[in-house]
C-alpha cells in the first residue's frame, strides 16, 4: 500500500477507535460542565420544590441519599441554593448517568461522534502531516514548524466540524428535566428552529471559544509530541509504545492549560437549548457570568478530571495507531 493511503486508513482507525473507547469520559466531562446554574435565595420556602411538578420532593437530606423510589429525587438546601442533588465530581457524575440512562447514557452521542470524529480526526492527521512534511519547513525554522502544523491544521477543521460539534455538545449536556432526556431527534427539532428563527449562523455558535481551545491545545500538543518523541530517539527508543507515551503526555499538558475554554466553548452551545439563549451569549459576559455566580473554580476545574483521563489515552491511542498502522501497512 502507497504512503498516503496507508496514512488514510491508519488515521481513520486511529480515531474510531478513539471514539468508541473515550466517549464515556466525553458525557461525563460535558454533564459536569453544563450544571443547571441555580439562583440564589435568601432562605428556601416550602412551598418552593426543585423538581418538576409531578415529581414528588424530598428537602433536608444529604445530597449523598439515595432517593426512596425511583421518581423520587433529593432537593437540598446547599450554601444558599436549593437544588437539585448535586453532582460533585466524576464518580458521581457516572453514578447520576448509569442510574437515569442506563450503561448506553454513557456512549451517548457516540453515532455524532463518530461521524465528526473520523473523518474530522483523519483530514486533521493528514493536514497536519502534510504541513508539517512539505509545506512548512521550507518557510519557517525548524524550531516552530510542529506548532504552526497543529495550530493550522486544527484551525481548519475545527472551522468546518463545528455544525457537528453543535448537536453531540447538546447531546451529551445535562438535560433540562430529568424525565426529559436529550436526544438526536429532540436536538434537531430545536437546532431546526433555531436555524429557522436565527439564520444558519447559530450552527456555529461556540466556534469563537472552540478555536480558543483546540488551537493552543493543538499547538502545545504537536510542539510537546515531537520533542519528547526526538528526545526517545536520541536514547534509541521508538515504537507504538513510544508514541502512544509521549501522545499522552503531551495532550495530558495542553489539556491542563486549555480546560477554561473547553468549559466556556460547552456552557455557550449548551445554552442555544435553553432558556437563557436569548439573552448574551457572547464569550466574555458568559465567561465573567459564570466566575461571578460559580467562582473561578467553575471555570478552571470543572470537568477536568474526565477530560484529562480521556485525552491522555485518546491522543496516545491516536498516534500509536496512525504512526503504527502506517508503518506496518506500508512494508507490507
Amino acid at each position: 500500500m502507497d504512503e498516503l493511503h496507508a496514512k488514510f486508513v491508519a488515521a481513520s482507525a486511529g480515531s474510531a477507535m478513539t471514539a468508541l473507547t473515550m466517549t464515556p469520559f466525553d458525557v461525563v466531562k460535558t454533564r459536569l460542565q453544563t450544571q443547571p446554574v441555580q439562583v440564589r435565595s435568601s432562605r428556601p420556602s416550602p412551598a418552593v420544590c426543585c423538581q418538576p411538578p409531578n415529581v414528588q420532593c424530598i428537602r433536608n437530606m444529604s445530597s449523598l441519599a439515595r432517593p426512596v423510589a425511583a421518581e423520587q429525587l433529593v432537593c437540598v438546601w446547599d450554601h444558599g441554593m436549593l437544588r437539585t442533588e448535586p453532582v460533585k465530581g466524576f464518580s458521581d457524575a457516572v453514578r447520576h448517568v448509569l442510574r437515569a440512562e442506563g450503561v448506553r447514557g454513557l456512549w451517548k452521542g457516540l453515532g455524532t461522534t463518530l461521524v465528526i470524529g473520523v473523518p474530522s480526526a483523519t483530514s486533521y492527521m493528514l493536514t497536519y502531516d502534510h504541513l508539517l512534511n512539505v509545506v512548512l519547513p521550507p518557510l519557517l525554522p525548524a524550531a516552530v514548524v510542529p506548532l504552526s502544523a497543529g495550530i493550522l491544521a486544527r484551525s481548519t477543521i475545527t472551522s468546518i466540524v463545528s455544525p457537528l460539534e453543535l448537536i453531540r455538545t447538546n447531546l451529551q449536556s445535562t438535560p433540562a428535566s430529568p424525565l426529559n432526556p436529550n436526544t438526536l431527534s429532540s436536538v434537531l427539532t430545536d437546532i431546526r428552529a433555531l436555524v429557522r428563527k436565527q439564520g444558519a449562523r447559530v450552527l456555529w455558535r461556540g466556534l469563537g471559544p472552540t478555536l480558543w481551545r483546540d488551537v493552543p491545545f493543538s499547538g502545545l500538543y504537536w510542539a510537546g509530541y515531537e520533542t519528547t518523541k526526538k528526545f526517545f530517539a536520541r536514547n534509541g527508543k521508538s515504537g507504538a509504545w513510544v508514541a502512544f507515551f509521549c501522545g499522552a503526555f503531551s495532550g495530558t499538558s495542553a489539556a491542563l492549560v486549555t480546560n477554561p475554554f473547553d468549559v466556556l466553548k460547552t456552557r455557550r452551545q449548551a445554552m442555544i437549548m435553553s432558556s437563557s439563549s436569548s439573552t448574551t451569549t457572547s464569550s466574555l459576559p458568559v465567561l465573567l457570568r459564570i466566575v461571578r455566580t460559580e467562582g473561578a473554580s467553575s471555570v478552571l476545574f470543572a470537568g477536568l478530571l474526565p477530560r484529562v483521563v480521556k485525552t491522555a489515552p485518546a491522543c496516545g491511542i491516536m498516534i500509536a495507531c496512525y504512526e503504527g498502522v502506517a508503518r506496518f501497512l506500508v512494508k507490507k
